[in-house]
This record gives C-alpha cells, sequence and structure tokens, in this order.
C-alpha cells in the first residue's frame, strides 16, 4: 500500500471557529481568491467536492463527488507551517512558538551577528520580496546579513548567494538554530536571492532549520516499522529529518508535481509526504491572486496524472497546512479550516463533515498501514474504505 499526502501549502478554505482570535475573521483563500479573480477554472478538483468545501466562484458543489471529502479544524496553537504538518501527522502542540512582530531584541540580535561574523539589517516584521528590494542594495555593498521575521515564529535570513556563498548562509542559520531553541523560535530560514538591485529574485535554495517536534508523529511511528516515508519539498525540514526514509528538494509546484510522479513510479510501499510550496512562498505572501489562481489550475491539470499513476491499494489526501488568504491586509498566513479531498480506487466517495482535528489525517494513515493508534485524532479509514 501507497498513501499520498498533497499538502497544498497556504490554501484554506475558510470558517476557522477561531480566526478571530487570530486577526483572521473573514479569512477564506479558495473563496476570498476565487471572487477577486472572477472565478477558478477547477474541473478535477471540483469533481472530487472541493467545491463542496466552501463557496468557490466557478466551482459549484457536486451532488456525487468523486472523492471523500471534508474539512479539518486545528486544535494547535498557531498558523505556521510546522505547527499544521505536525498536526497533521498527529502532534498537537497547546503552547505556541514565539513571535516577535516587533523585531528581536538585543539578547537574539547581538549573539546572532556574533555566530554570523556579519553585521545585521532590517530586524522587523517584512515581506520578503520588500524587504529583499529595499536593503538588498546596502546587504550588497557592506555584505551584512538581511534579518527579519512575521506574524509567524520565524527568523528569517536573507543574502545574496554572490555575496554570502550558500554553505556560508547554510552555516549561520543552523547556529541560529540553537539561539531559536533557547528562544521558542519556531524555524530560521534561509532565505538565498540571486540579481541586480531592482531585479532580485528569491531562489529555490531556501532551506528551513526548524524545532524538532518534541513527541512521535505519524514520520516516526512508520519508519519505525519498517514503513518508508519518502518527503518531496520542504517535508525533512518541517520534521527536522526525523522519520523521514528520503528527501526529495523541489524547485516550485511544477518540479514538486514531477518529483511526486517519480517517486510514485519506485515505491512500492510507504507515506509519499509532498509540500507544494508556491502557493505560500510565491503566491500567498505577495498578494498575488491571478498568480495563485493559475498555480491552482496547473495542480487541478495535473491530477488525473496523478491518479493514472495509483495502483489498486493506494490512497491520495489532498489537504493545507494553514490558510495564506491573498486578498487580506497584509502578507501573513491566515487561521482557517483545511480542505480534506480522499481519492484512490479502494476509496468510498463519502462525506467527512468537518474534523475537530488536523491529527485526523494522520490517526487514519496510522490506521491505513496498521501502525497502531497515534496520540491524537480519531481516524475515519473505515468511512472511506469501499
Amino acid at each position: 500500500m501507497r498513501a499520498v499526502i498533497l499538502v497544498a501549502d497556504g490554501v484554506g478554505c475558510g470558517g476557522a471557529p477561531d480566526a478571530g482570535a487570530y486577526g483572521d475573521a473573514g479569512a477564506d483563500t479558495l473563496g476570498n481568491l476565487a471572487r477577486r479573480v472572477g472565478g477558478l477554472r477547477l474541473p478535477n478538483l471540483g469533481a472530487l467536492g472541493l467545491g463542496n468545501l466552501t463557496e468557490i466562484a466557478g466551482v459549484p458543489g457536486e451532488a456525487k463527488p468523486r472523492a471523500a471529502w471534508g474539512t479539518m479544524v486545528e486544535r494547535s496553537a498557531g498558523k505556521d507551517t510546522i505547527t499544521g504538518h505536525w498536526e497533521m501527522t498527529g502532534l498537537v502542540t497547546t503552547k505556541g512558538f514565539a513571535t516577535f512582530a516587533d523585531g528581536f531584541p538585543p539578547r537574539i540580535t547581538d549573539e546572532l551577528a556574533r555566530v554570523a561574523g556579519r553585521a545585521l539589517i532590517g530586524n522587523r516584521a517584512a515581506s520578503g520580496t520588500a524587504i529583499i528590494e529595499e536593503l538588498g542594495p546596502e546587504h550588497m555593498r557592506t555584505g551584512a546579513l538581511i534579518l527579519y521575521t512575521s506574524a509567524d515564529s520565524v527568523l528569517q535570513l536573507a543574502a545574496h548567494e554572490e555575496v554570502v556563498p550558500l554553505d556560508e548562509q547554510y552555516r549561520i542559520c543552523l547556529a541560529a538554530r540553537a539561539l531559536a531553541d533557547r528562544e521558542r523560535i519556531g524555524r530560521v530560514i534561509a532565505r538565498p536571492f540571486i540579481g541586480a538591485p531592482g531585479a532580485f529574485r528569491r531562489t529555490y535554495n531556501r532551506r528551513d532549520f526548524t524545532a524538532v517536534p518534541p513527541a512521535p508523529t505519524l514520520c516516526d511511528v512508520l519508519t519505525a516499522a519498517g514503513i518508508p516515508v519518502v518527503g518531496v519539498g520542504k517535508i525533512s525540514d518541517i520534521f527536522a529529518g526525523r522519520g523521514i526514509s528520503e528527501s526529495l528538494h523541489s524547485e516550485g509546484n511544477t518540479d514538486g508535481m514531477r518529483l511526486t510522479l517519480e517517486a510514485l513510479g519506485r515505491m512500492k510501499q510507504g507515506l509519499l509526504f509532498v509540500n507544494l510550496v508556491d502557493f505560500d512562498m510565491v503566491f500567498g505572501h505577495r498578494n498575488d491572486c491571478p498568480g495563485f489562481g493559475g498555480a491552482l489550475e496547473a495542480l487541478d491539470a495535473w491530477l488525473p496524472a496523478l491518479e493514472a499513476a495509483l495502483g489498486p491499494d493506494d490512497v491520495v489526501f489532498v489537504t493545507a497546512d494553514h490558510g495564506n488568504d491573498p486578498t487580506k491586509h497584509g502578507t501573513d498566513h491566515t487561521r482557517e479550516r483545511a480542505p480534506l479531498l480522499s481519492f484512490g480506487p479502494g476509496i468510498a466517495a463519502t462525506p467527512l463533515g468537518q474534523r475537530a482535528s488536523f491529527a485526523d489525517l494522520g490517526q487514519t494513515i496510522a490506521a491505513a498501514f496498521g501502525v497502531g493508534r497515534l496520540a491524537h485524532g480519531d481516524s475515519f479509514w473505515e468511512a472511506i474504505r469501499s
């Protein structure tokens, strides 16, 4: 048996009951995006039941979807990549990571500059593309690292690849990870870029240095049982490499989809865990609604190839780790429900309702592989087996 978790990073479907507590009342990535662009063309996702999850212009609800369909509510504190992925693998975190919306205090910046051996500029919450355009020329003149954060628990360091070589960028971020552990910061992110002033461009040489999961996840349980877990994209980074048998670095959605099909072609069994990052990194954080819509339509057009690659015992779960509503003011993640679509040759088209936790997904996959119960979540495996 092979299971695929396909995480459309940042593609939330609104309706989180506690969205207001996060300043995200009314956030609905799919619904608001579709209205902004005048409708989306997603015939394959629509046939699976996507239009049954929230009102999506151009994607009507289906009377008889081809997949099991529902939504998931996040129980963990936060709306970031780590907590979303950890929870969908059975790890619910009740204490959120620390955030520094006003910039990092001297106890962090002084030590960071010391271990980096370079000065720091920026040190505020900002859009990554905007702060690179603003401070990139100064960085190129001085070699100082661009330090910034967001509403999430992230310490991000941007540097031009010709000014600070990649191996040095990664070394600095690895050293910063030790500081981040002390301060309960979820991720340290290397944000390399290239180009000239006025035309800077971030590259896919980004690397995330994350906190280590504080308890076992589905990935740990599967690999301990001898079942491979193959991560595509930033999956290995999100779990600090733990429980990941093989990691395949991707350069965006198109490359991630290619790697997914290649991995399926050689996997005999196991979990293929895929993160398609462009929805979030390239379009959501830049409030690029046309680009976001185009990326969704590209995913939709690719889904038949994925379905054709499935064997009789295989199952696919399409979901998200958080929202990133590109129509909202600001460029941060949004607290939303995650879509949940499950399909495969042996999967029954049945409503799954609104699941009480992302952890229901991990519990379901654990049940499918017969590896015992995870600490959190309720399985819906019996409900979708045909």
